[in-house]
């Protein structure tokens, strides 16, 4: 998703890889590790004649197994809890790990399947996220301000529901995603 070249206007498929270069410039070292880890993938299954299937899903919100905070779930918890004064309106491309989990169970079982998926359920700003949020949980320190920050490219995630892939509502992983914060401890 860290591509700075690719075409403006066009969303984002599978062909579209993380600039190595970029990242780095950036100190994006979570992108650069998805990136190198995969090109390194597919470069071995070249090699040894492997039949590879790769998910590359969005930022992953809802239940946690750990009781430990991940970078995923920080960026949701920042929003509920931080009370930053301003906080960037960007587009933030989200889904559920459980729709995650289901995705690579198709990609697994399904004999058609064949190279790179992109997963991601939903594409929302910042500020409608926030206040999406606010309406279903009043109580939380949300951010005050919101600056504008330019357009992002939409994730074009097609050759996943071709498989058929579907995904659970925004709100059901906004809840089930506060609800295991609760639960956790790492919220209330």
């Amino acid at each position: 998703m860290l591509n700075p070249n690719w075409p403006k206007g066009n969303p984002m498929n599978e062909l579209c890889w993380s600039e190595n270069e970029y990242c780095k410039a950036s100190e994006n070292w979570c992108f650069l590790s998805k990136t190198e880890a995969e090109s390194e993938a597919w470069e071995y299954a070249k090699k040894k004649g492997l039949h590879l299937v790769t998910v590359c899903p969005a930022l992953i919100i809802g239940p946690m197994l750990q009781s430990t905070v991940n970078a995923s779930s920080s960026i949701l918890l920042k929003i509920l809890k931080d009370g930053a004064e301003t906080m960037v309106n960007k587009d933030q491309r989200i889904v559920d790990v459980r729709d995650v989990t289901r995705a690579v169970l198709l990609a697994y079982e399904k004999c058609e399947a064949e190279g790179r998926y992109i997963c991601s359920a939903y594409m929302v700003k910042t500020q409608d996220l926030i206040e999406k949020l606010k309406t279903m949980y009043p109580k939380y320190n949300y951010p005050q301000k919101i600056t504008e920050a330019d357009d992002q490219p939409k994730l074009n995630c097609e050759k996943m529901q071709k498989l058929g892939w579907t995904h659970r509502t925004l709100e059901e992983c906004l809840t089930d995603s506060v609800i295991c914060y609760q639960e956790k401890g790492i919220l209330d």
